[in-house]
């Protein structure tokens, strides 16, 4: 699980409900039990977790809240990128979400390349909830069957400009 090694960060935090208690490891499904985070009843909701370094990320595992209100992560949507640009909500999508039962966790195919992982609720007033994000790697290029076309005007017959470009 790559996020248990990131940092987490969201829109609000409801009392002691931090951003990190989504990355805890504990799959634990009752806010009560403290392994929650938990933003603020806020437009367009958010939080993110930072990688610290860019993966291919194959799958987003979310746990969902399961003493109550479980019908809030209904729409929301996980992005994957690199840019901070919006706080990350502006990264490619992965997946909306249709619904995660209560206290169950849904995985989410995504196999696509990125340092951030949001989730957010937009374009409406609510609150975000997650129990447990769980972000796992996905396959990688395999650098054997990689075919490589260069569009190039120079000599690639010469040997040190071949070199010199590949390097590049």
């Amino acid at each position: 699980d790559l996020a248990l090694g990131g940092t987490a960060t969201q829109s609000s935090t409801l009392s002691s409900y931090y951003p990190a208690k989504a990355i805890d490891g504990n799959t634990a499904s009752s806010v009560s039990f403290g392994s929650c985070s938990h933003t603020t009843q806020e437009y367009s909701p958010w939080w993110r977790v930072d990688l610290l370094a860019e993966y291919v990320i194959g799958t987003v595992v979310i746990t969902n809240r399961g003493d109550c209100c479980s019908q809030r992560i209904t729409g929301a949507e996980i992005h994957i990128g690199d840019s901070l640009d919006n706080n990350g909500n502006n990264n490619p999508r992965c997946v909306v979400i249709p619904t995660i039962p209560a206290g169950a966790s849904a995985s989410f195919t995504c196999n696509m390349m990125g340092r951030y992982v949001n989730i957010i609720i937009p374009n409406i007033y609510q609150f975000l909830t997650l129990c447990e994000v769980q972000v796992y790697e996905g396959p990688s290029i395999k650098w054997a069957f990689l075919r490589l076309k260069i569009n190039s005007s120079e000599d690639l017959s010469n040997p040190t400009i071949k070199d010199n470009i590949l390097q590049k």
